[in-house]
């Protein structure tokens, strides 16, 4: 039997998350009489103005990531606006300053970006089915890969591992991923012994935690660098830092 990855803080912080919506809902029914999903849906959505659970949580992670500076108080201000338009820029969106979809899937925040969408976040695969030893190759892998890149940039790397280990097209395993021949380059030149740091350790616990900033995507790759004309086909989603991913 597998020993279980208890995954740090932001485990606990996406669990506590995810009672946001169904609670801000249920006080929104409670003053005004909202009848359909779809009207609670609409106030997920946070602007300059908004105030509540969510926007202390984009707030505390915009703070963690270096964006925002200000009190991680619940009310979206000025300086809160600020930070998003910031965030959003350097992760290619739409840079209105408005948390919608984009902005929550981009902060890792799966279950606004769930509750906006209409789906449910259970049966998502967290953490809890990888061991210590898939977090510490994870590290490697991202460390190796990604060092330099954002924090962004290197949970993506690590979105690219978990989406590939989904698919039925790659193992089904974060080894068997990562040391599928040639896959990665870092593990053709050695780089993937190199001893990651704590910020690849985070990035890996995010990405294993169903953060995912490139929407689905199963290959990445740096246009400056790379020399197979196949990768160069493959239809783009997004660009973070030096990282084209696609699918």
């Amino acid at each position: 039997m597998k020993k279980i990855l208890a995954i740090g803080a932001l485990s606990l912080a996406l669990a506590a998350g995810a009672a946001v919506p169904a609670a801000a809902y249920a006080a929104i029914r409670a003053q005004g009489g909202i009848a359909a999903p779809t009207a609670a849906v609409e106030t997920a959505v946070l602007r300059q103005g908004s105030k509540g659970g969510e926007v202390k949580e984009v707030q505390r992670r915009l703070k963690q990531w270096g964006y925002y500076t200000g009190s991680v108080d619940g009310i979206f201000g000025s300086g809160t606006k600020k930070a998003v338009i910031a965030f959003q820029k350097k992760n290619g969106l739409t840079a209105d300053g408005i948390v919608g979809k984009s902005t929550y899937a981009a902060l890792g925040m799966n279950d606004s970006y769930n509750a906006l969408n209409g789906t449910s976040s259970s049966g998502q695969g967290g953490s809890s089915n990888y061991t210590s030893s898939d977090l510490q190759l994870m590290a490697k892998a991202i460390y190796a890969e990604g060092r330099g890149e954002s924090y962004t940039g290197q949970v993506a790397i690590g979105a690219v591992i978990m989406n590939r280990v989904k698919s039925p097209s790659f193992p089904n395993t974060i080894s068997g991923v990562i040391y599928q021949k040639g896959a990665f380059t870092a593990v053709s030149d050695g780089q993937i012994n190199l001893v990651p740091d704590q910020t690849a350790y985070d990035a890996a616990k995010d990405a294993m935690n169903g953060w995912d900033p490139t929407y689905g995507c199963l290959y990445y790759y740096n246009p400056a660098v790379a020399t197979s004309a196949w990768i160069f086909n493959r239809k783009t989603v997004t660009v973070i830092g030096k990282h084209v991913f696609a699918i």
